[in-house]
């Protein structure tokens, strides 16, 4: 399969394998954060010649086969052929499919084999589905390249195999090091094969897949100023990685390892901080811009990640999404519910960013006091949304006061616990009680300050910290700056001792 081969740069193998046989393609695609209003199954059009492929694929007969791509990582259905009584259909329309890799589907949708689609899409296709290897591609120029690097990555494919099965029968160190050149010499052979092919094609469809399937070779470590530079290989990495890929080229998506080559960059080479990420995303976003499908995928891709991120702080990326595009009219592919979402979530996040002033909070406390948060005179403030109603919030709340009476008290923290609703006040009142939170300052906004905040059209409290779930929780500095939010007891217990110990440093 071309996948399992293109995944595995060492390895000759045929792209066309046996092991589509059982592969069934999902035709209902995953659903993400953000959706976009195009269905994936829609392709732009390149030319106006169209498609027409012939196919005769026995022994089918009297029934539908289909023709899918990959999409990011995922599968898609692009079109559908009847055969007739004689195994024979067409994939026929006036509008061009996008280029990649490509595969033919049964009626129980099985993929039987793969096939690349470049620019000219009038070629015929003869196929068995008891012999998927020996399927006929006639008339597509890029499968005409592939079929002869199928047939000599098959040879060597099999040599390297064989190299590797008699290292376990090594009689010597001598043999093996004798089989392990060997093995050697047919990878460089393979990586001479395919450099001299992109140079050869550079315009090819198959010269495009073995610039996305490349990864740079780290360099030996440079002695610099008499010591080793032994960041050197990383840099060299990481500045090469997306050597010669066009990220506006459509065709991308219709690959299998594209996606993955992404997130793989993402995970090793980028930094987890917001900044970093931003600068990387930016880069990919601006240079995809005048792909038709692409473009938006990846602002899609990106926007799903990082709406609700898996690191702290990394809301901030979404933020630059929303700011740097959405909010700039970026937004015609997205049906309206993924558009509402991310306006709210946006809006949602605006004000409670890492490191920025935390919005003000003047709130009643059980005597009917006002109790403005920014009052609250501590080296640290733990600011806790909560609903006496609330399972987790049952749970919780008791492990955070033995948090503060066991250590956090000591180091100056205060708790400042914001009740969320108004309509069971005797209840919130009761859990206080029962629980003995009598350290903390406890608040709750009245209805008729809810009211009047809503008739002048000003933001609430759960909109300006997110307090969507309950229990939300933030760390504030002795200057009501927000530390973190959202973390575990034992995180923010680290993070105060972070705080504390950079503050003795200074």
């Amino acid at each position: 399969m071309m996948y399992k081969f293109l995944l595995a740069p060492l390895l000759f193998a045929s792209v066309i394998s046996a092991h589509s046989q059982t592969k069934k393609i999902a035709v209902a695609p995953k659903k993400n954060v953000v959706a976009a209003e195009k269905k994936t199954t829609a392709v732009p059009v390149l030319k106006t010649t169209g498609r027409n492929i012939n196919i005769t694929l026995t022994p089918f007969k009297n029934c539908w086969i289909y023709l899918g791509s990959y999409y990011g990582k995922g599968k898609t259905l692009a079109d559908s052929a009847y055969l007739d009584g004689n195994s024979k259909g067409t994939f026929k329309s006036e509008a061009k499919l996008t280029g990649g890799i490509y595969f033919v589907v049964s009626p129980q949708y099985t993929i039987q084999f793969e096939l690349l689609m470049d620019d000219a899409q009038h070629f015929s296709i003869v196929g068995d589905s008891a012999q998927k290897e020996k399927v006929q591609i006639i008339g597509s120029p890029d499968n005409d390249l592939f079929k002869s690097y199928s047939a000599i990555s098959a040879v060597k494919g099999r040599q390297r195999y064989n190299l590797e099965m008699s290292l376990s029968s090594a009689k010597n160190a001598s043999d093996s090091n004798k089989i392990k050149s060997e093995i050697a010499a047919i990878d460089t052979e393979r990586q001479d094969y395919i450099d001299n092919f992109i140079q050869k094609y550079p315009n090819s469809l198959l010269g495009m897949l073995f610039t996305v399937m490349q990864r740079p070779k780290a360099p030996a470590i440079p002695i610099v100023k008499g010591k080793p530079d032994s960041a050197y290989p990383y840099r060299f990495i990481k500045d090469n990685f997306w050597n010669d890929v066009n990220f506006f080229d459509d065709r991308l998506l219709r690959t299998p390892f594209f996606e993955p080559k992404v997130d793989e960059y993402f995970k090793y080479y980028v930094s987890p901080e917001p900044d970093s990420i931003i600068k990387e995303v930016k880069f990919m976003l601006l240079s995809a811009r005048t792909g038709r499908e692409i473009y938006p995928y990846l602002l899609t891709k990106f926007t799903n990640k990082y709406v609700n991120p898996e690191y702290m702080g990394q809301d901030k990326v979404f933020l630059y999404l929303f700011n740097e595009f959405y909010s700039k009219g970026d937004t015609t592919f997205l049906n309206p519910a993924s558009r509402k979402m991310i306006f709210d979530r946006a809006y949602s996040l605006m004000a409670n960013q890492i490191g920025e002033p935390s919005p003000i909070l003047t709130l009643t406390d059980t005597l009917g006091k006002a109790k403005p948060m920014y009052d609250v005179d501590a080296k640290f403030t733990l600011i806790v949304f909560w609903d006496p109603h609330c399972g987790h919030c049952k749970e919780q709340l008791p492990k955070i006061d033995s948090f503060y009476q066991a250590k956090w008290k000591a180091l100056g923290l205060k708790v400042y616990a914001v009740y969320i609703y108004d309509d069971a006040v005797n209840d919130w009142k009761s859990f206080i009680n029962e629980k003995k939170l009598y350290e903390w300052t406890h608040v709750y906004q009245t209805k008729e300050a809810r009211d009047a905040e809503m008739k002048s059209n000003q933001a609430g409290f759960r909109q300006l910290f997110d307090a969507r779930i309950t229990p939300t929780v933030y760390l504030l500095d002795d200057k009501k700056r927000i530390i973190a939010k959202q973390l575990s007891l034992e995180q923010f217990d680290d993070m105060i001792a972070a705080k504390l110990k950079s503050q003795t440093t200074k």
